[in-house]
């Protein structure tokens, strides 16, 4: 009967914690990268109602 590679089965268990956290990684990178998008829009709006709030008042 043959032994385990056990080296080999750690390896391929480190590989997929590897792989599975890179791509949590990107997860949270597309959500920062929304949750800013959102709020540079709200800005941009509050940017406008300033400027014409300010346009008014001269």
């Amino acid at each position: 009967m043959a032994k385990p590679n056990y080296k080999f089965a750690k390896r391929q268990k480190e590989l997929a914690k590897k792989k599975k956290k890179e791509e949590k990684l990107k997860r949270k990178e597309l959500k920062k990268q929304d949750d800013f998008g959102s709020d540079d829009d709200a800005d941009a709006a509050d940017d406008a109602d300033a400027d014409a709030d300010q346009d008014e008042a001269s």
